[in-house]
Formats: C-alpha cells, structure tokens, sequence
C-alpha cells in the first residue's frame, strides 16, 4: 500500500486524523478574524419589523446606479438600465413613480457591441453614469450606450421627465465610460461639466474633462502621463476657484516589490483656458497629490472608495472632505475600513508648497522647490500662462507633500463603498457628525462623531437579503431619510428609529442625535424643532445617571434602577424553567441575580443569554437580568418567580411596580434530578456523534482498503504480472531463478523484438 510507504501505520494515521479534525472545529485565532473597531450597538436583520423600511422596485427595471436630488427635495430622479424615472418622495412610505422615459442603445450599437465581443446579457445597453440638474428646466444625463458613451439633455415640467429625443443625443466620449464596470464621476459647477473617466474602449485612457458651458474643453494630457492608465476616479467637488477630482492610481514615485496604490487628490482651476502654443486644449492648472489615511497598528489605507464635502452652516466653520478608504492588504479574509477627514484648508496649503521632479537617468523622483516663476505655475491667475509656466507645468505636476486626513473611524471585517454625511443638532447646541455608510455586502451603517471623541456605531441595518454592495446612498434632509440604490430597486431608510428605544436609560445610552427622551410623554422621540428644554440627550458620555433623573446629582439615583415592569412567573416544584432576557445593546455585558445576592449554582444555569432555572423549594423571588453599558447598570428584564404552594410574600420595595403574568417554557423533572439538569448538552452530543462517524468511516476506509491492497499486491507477484525471459526484472524486485523445462509460451505471446513465439510447446 502506499501509505504505509510513507512510514505510517493504521494508528498514526488515524491519530493524525484526529488531530486534523479538531483543529478545523476549533475557533480560528488568526489576527484577521479579530474584530477591530466600533461594534454596532443595535443590529436589523433583513426584514426587522422594528426597523421599518420602504422598497421600491419594478419588475422590468434594474441596475439603481444614479441618484439625484431635486432642489425642492420633493423629487428623487434615478438613472437606471436604459431609463430614467423621477420619484415622489414627500410621503414618508414607498415612494411613488411619477413617470418615467426610457434611453435604451439603439440595435446598431448593440450589434456594433455584441461584434468588439461584449455581452448582449449583461454589458451591451445603456448603463447611466451621469446625472445632474443642469438648470431649473434641464437635466443631463450620461450613459455607456452600449460601449459608446452618448449624452443628452432631458426637459422637465413639474419636474415630470418629458421623452428624449433622437436629435438630441451628443458624443458622450470624455463624459461618461465606455464599460458600466468602470468607476467615474462627474459634477456641474458654473454651468460646466467635470468629469473623470476612461476615454477609450479598453479602459486605459483616464482623463480628466470639461465640458458644457461657456468655457473651452479642455482636458488631460495623455502624453505626459499625468494619470496613470489604471487610474480609478470616485468624487469630483467643486469648491471656490478650483475643482478637485479624488482617485486612486498605481504609484510611479515609489520603488516597491509590487504594484502599490495610492489615493490622489487632483485640482484645475475653473478659469483654466489652456494654452495657446503649449498645451493647447489641455489643462494648464494639473496638479495632483497624495492622500494619507493611516492609523497606527493598522496596514496603510491606501484605496479611496468615495468622497463628499460637507459644508458647514456657519461661515466660521471649515469645510471638510470626509472619505473612505481600503487597503490593497488584508490579513487573512477580511478587509478593513477607515474614515478620514480632510480639512479642505490642508489640501490647498499642499497645492501651494513644493513640487516634485521625476531625474530621467535615475528614474526617481526628487522635491523640486518653488521656481522664481510669476504667477506661480499651476495657480489660478488671471490670463494665460507664459511658455516658462507652461514647460514647466508639463513635468511638474506632482506636489512633493501629502495630505494628510484624521481618522475618524476604522473598523476591520467590513468594506465600505458609499458615505453620506450630515451634521444634527443636539440638545445640548452642539453640531454632531452623522456618517452613512454603505458596505460591499448590503449594510448601512450609522456612526455619530461627537466633538474630538472617536466615533461610535449607533445601528447596523441589513438592506438586502443576499450580500451586495450597496451602489449609491443620496441624503434627503427635508425628508429625514436616506436612499441607497442596489440591482434591484432603491430603499428608503428613515434617518432614526427612536421608538425602538423603550425606556430612558435605553435612549440616553443609544447616543442618537436624533433621539432624545420625552419625560412627559415617557417615549424617546424624534428631536423636534426647536427642541423643548425637558427633553434628556447625552451624545458626549451617554450617562443616564443624571439625564434620566429628576433629582438633583448629590441624591440617590435608586429609582434608575428599579424596573419598570414584573413579569409573574407561577410554577411547580421542580420545574425547569427558562427565562429570556433581551440582548438590547451589543455593546453591554449582562448578569443575572437572585434579589439582593447572585443566582444559585447548583440548580440554574446560563444559556444564550437565558436563566435555565430548576425551581426547588425556596428558590423562587426576584430574578433579574442586568446589563451593564459605559460604567451604567441597569435592569433589562425582572421576574418574579413562585411556586404554586406555598407563595412567596411579595418584596416591599417592589411595591408600585407595574406586573404583568407570563408564562415561562416548562419541563417537569423528578424529585431526584440532578443538579446539572439545566444545562443543555445538546451542542457537545451533536459534536461527539460527528466526531465519532467521522472517525469510524476513516477506520473502516483503512480497513477495507489494508485486504484490497494485500490481494493488489498478491496478484502482481504471482499472475500476469511476470516479466518474459527476455526482460529484464525491475531493480527494485528481487531476481528469481527460472526453471528452463516448465515455461510455456502461448500463440499470443511475444519476445522483446516484438516476434510471435509460435505454438504453445512444452
């Protein structure tokens, strides 16, 4: 047999088979599978009815991709598969199709499509790729036309779509991809259109665009290599006097064993006329620089998923750009997540330092200080540039300094793919940072920045049932919800569920800041505007200790701990009982007690968060479980448990408290149970039952096949297996004497020149 060639018999192998097997039952310990970062305090799965949510959908249509909010708010229009729709969203359930056009690729291009070798199921339509509000009656609007990007301008009355007609469909080439896999991005800024895509079929062209509007088009030079030809754009946001662009690329300053990426900021300046010797009908303006993203113990955030500027409300304030990042890294399976800020302050403070200067016979990149050039090359002045600014602008436009972002957040084990932000007015008249972000597997995820405090994750919401990436979130604030397109349809998810918060301590600890406790209408609330002086928040410490308390700080805060509701349990003796207590915090430890001391050992136990109790004589009482959440302990859940005879006296100091008869899942057992009767073995039965099949089956495959191979074995040695007098035995066997006067040879048999041997003779 082979495996006992290699050295091991029947018992070390079924040692080592064991030993096998219990490693992959074991819980991996990899660095990967630890969880870092925030952990979602409360968790919707998919159809949660306490996190209600709305869909809407159509059988005929798919591929959600564009969003766009109208000025008023009142209308969402979508950019779908070869049609657009325009959404009533003013009503708080499913929003409602207003109307809707369709933009499908004409069959010539579908042909020309299916022909380059696309696919006619998946690839060769009219993907939209951009949408923007180009004036009060005007939409424009971008698709991949079946690999020939083509654009048009869409009529609105009432902010119903009117049907696009053949005529007015433009070269779309620059603006919109060619692949609908391939990311872009585009903004409208003083009536012109910038965009960052691919400009070829094969998707190695990136270019940067202007188009529309009263100023000449200008774009990138692909000669200079400006942008790598991997270059993957995902935000264009227009500020002041510039327009920045953020992509990621491959990296060319850097020596590295392998391809290494990196995340960009790009700016052109909105008077850029280009060039009138030089640069002709290209930008004169490009710079790009790098974006920094790191935390310390973490691999390098060097992807860039999305980007949104925030503006803030007062003109004291600064704006930031708030983005998502991955890395190219990942330890073992997963993947980890930052959020950064940009303070838009630092980008142009780098746009205005140093450059950097490629030293063609090394190959390497070296700073380069500012050159005695007036204007500074690359700045937004008035006019044309002269041929010095212009020759230099052609080899100098990487900035020697990065950018470099706060992290906000950074959470491993999930990928996010789209952010929203907003800023909420709390209680207390402070502004909180609110991030929406959606994630590669279909979550949503709500994480609240308070002051310089690290963020923390109010709630997880799972949109789709089977794991896809969430494609798009649009922020409506008059509407007080969020929007996420997927594949199928789009969700509208309201910005915060307070009644899910059923009591004061649950709403302080939640640290929402668009929930606050009402203590005249004992609910937790959305915040009203304005906000009533009476209603309880607390975002900085989220302590219920003095937010949910009437009484002044240096008093007894025994109240708080009092439940507010008994259940009544009545059993037998001798029953075994189950009492659940409700996980409302993922973020909090729980403890069951019997009245003022702990539970009895000998006859309870913990499973899944439920007390398994056998009741006995003078066990019955107050059971209550406790959760325990930043420093604060309160009880979750509180039964009073008692026998049919004899019953108990109620305690005085639950006197007042509401009660409220249930019925626990009950198991009769014998006076002579023993003790551990309430543990469940069930998972250690099924364990060993698997363990122990496993096991047998190896042991009878050995078995079997120890005869098998011994009659394998057998038959080589002394059948047909024999070698012919004129061929040499093989090495390895060992060489036995022939007897002359017995061989035999047969009509079939033939010698080692291939001859028959003739007639069968003795």
């Amino acid at each position: 047999m082979a495996l006992p060639a290699l050295g091991l018999n029947p018992c070390s192998l079924l040692h080592l088979f064991l030993c096998q097997l219990l490693l992959l039952l074991l819980p991996s310990t990899a660095v990967g599978d630890s969880v870092q970062g925030p952990v979602p305090r409360v968790k919707f799965h998919a159809g949660d009815g306490r996190r209600a949510l709305s869909l809407f959908h159509q059988k005929d249509l798919q591929d959600f991709d564009t969003l766009l909010l109208s000025s008023d708010g009142n209308t969402l229009y979508v950019g779908v598969r070869e049609a657009i729709l325009a959404l009533d969203i003013q009503d708080p359930g499913v929003p409602r199709l207003k109307n809707m056009i369709s933009w499908p690729a004409s069959d010539r291009k579908k042909s020309e499509c299916a022909f380059k070798r696309k696919s006619n199921e998946t690839q060769c339509f009219n993907f939209l790729r951009v949408l923007v509000s180009f004036n009060a009656t005007h939409l424009y609007a971008c698709g991949t036309f079946a690999f020939s990007p083509s654009c048009t301008f869409i009529e609105l009355q009432d902010s119903y779509l009117q049907p696009i007609s053949e005529n007015r469909i433009l070269e779309g080439k620059g603006q919109s991809p060619f692949d609908p896999a391939h990311k872009h991005t585009a903004v409208l800024a003083d009536g012109n259109l910038y965009s960052g895509t691919m400009n070829n079929f094969l998707g190695s062209e990136p270019i940067l665009m202007r188009a529309l509007g009263p100023q000449p088009v200008l774009k990138t030079d692909n000669f200079l290599r400006w942008l790598q030809s991997d270059a993957s754009f995902v935000a264009a946001i227009p500020s002041t006097d510039v327009v920045y662009f953020f992509f990621e690329e491959s990296a060319s300053e850097f020596e590295f064993f392998e391809k290494l990426h990196t995340s960009r900021v790009a700016r052109v300046c909105k008077n850029d006329v280009g060039g009138e010797k030089l640069l002709q009908k290209k930008w004169t303006t490009f710079l790009k620089a790098q974006l920094l993203c790191t935390q310390a113990g973490q691999l390098p955030f060097n992807v860039i998923r999305h980007a949104v500027l925030l503006a803030p409300n007062s003109s004291s304030a600064e704006p930031y750009v708030y983005a998502i990042f991955t890395s190219q890294w990942q330890v073992g399976e997963t993947r980890s997540s930052a959020v950064c800020a940009f303070a838009l302050s630092d980008i142009q403070r780098v746009f205005e330092g140093k450059y950097k200067e490629l030293n063609k016979e090394t190959s390497r990149w070296t700073t380069y200080g500012v050159p005695n050039i007036n204007p500074r090359p690359g700045s937004c002045s008035v006019g044309p540039s002269s041929d010095k600014a212009l020759t230099f602008m052609k080899n100098h436009f990487l900035m020697d300094q990065q950018v470099e972002g706060r992290p906000l957040l950074v959470k491993s084990g999930v990928e996010y793919t789209q952010l929203a932000v907003e800023m909420a007015p709390g209680i207390e008249g402070h502004s909180h940072l609110v991030l929406y972000l959606g994630t590669a597997t279909g979550f949503l995820h709500k994480a609240v920045v308070s002051g310089d405090s690290d963020a923390h994750l109010v709630e997880e919401i799972q949109l789709f049932p089977e794991p896809e990436p969430v494609r798009n979130l649009q922020l409506a604030p008059s509407q007080g919800a969020v929007f996420a397109g997927f594949s199928k349809g789009i969700w509208r998810v309201p910005r915060a569920n307070c009644s899910v918060y059923e009591s004061c301590v649950d709403c302080v600890l939640a640290r929402d800041p668009h929930c606050a406790w009402d203590p005249k209408a004992h609910v937790c609330a959305l915040l009203p505007n304005p906000i009533p002086m009476s209603w309880k928040q607390d975002m900085e410490r989220g302590n219920p200790d003095w937010a949910c308390t009437s009484v002044p700080r240096g008093r007894s805060r025994r109240p708080l701990r009092r439940p507010q509701i008994i259940k009544e349990v009545l059993a037998a003796p001798n029953s075994l009982l189950e009492l659940p207590c409700p996980h409302t915090s993922a973020l909090a430890s729980y403890l069951w007690t019997h009245g003022p001391g702990q539970i009895p050992e000998d006859s309870s136990a913990v499973y899944n968060g439920s007390l398994l109790l056998l009741l006995r004589a003078g066990q019955g009482g107050l059971y209550q479980c406790w959760a325990t959440e930043n420093d604060f302990s309160y009880p979750v859940v509180s039964y009073w448990v008692d026998s049919q005879d004899p019953s108990l006296a109620l305690d005085p100091e639950l006197a007042g408290i509401p009660r409220e008869r249930v019925e626990a899942p009950l198991t009769r057992v014998g006076g002579g149970a023993s003790l551990a009767a309430p543990r469940s073995y069930w998972p250690h039965f099924l364990t060993v039952t698997v363990l122990l099949a496993l096991v047998l089956s190896g042991f009878l495959i050995l078995l079997i096949a120890s005869p098998l191979g011994a009659l394998r074995a057998r038959g080589k040695v002394q059948g047909c297996g024999t070698p012919p007098p004129g061929e040499k035995a093989p090495l390895s066997r060992k060489q036995h004497p022939q007897n002359s006067t017995e061989h035999r040879t047969s009509v079939g048999d033939v010698d080692s020149d291939n001859n028959h041997l003739g007639t069968e003779v003795a």
